[in-house]
């Protein structure tokens, strides 16, 4: 998938039931289950199957700690 911080093509994943946690908390919305984040080193932005470009300003999924 297209990732619209890394201007390329990199892969992605689906995001981890803590990660699910923290963006219904962060954005409010009630399902989070069409978002994917990018796996590239340092990146972790998040889109979705179908927008680059779904937050603006971008939302990075934090690093687990």
């Amino acid at each position: 998938m297209y990732c619209y911080t890394c201007a390329s093509d990199e892969q992605h994943r689906r995001l981890s039931a803590e990660e699910k946690v923290w963006l219904k908390n962060r954005t409010g919305r009630k399902s989070v289950e069409e978002f994917f984040m990018c796996t590239a080193p340092d990146c972790r932005n998040l889109r979705t199957g179908f927008n680059k470009h779904p937050f603006d300003p971008v939302i990075r999924v934090p690093l687990p700690d």
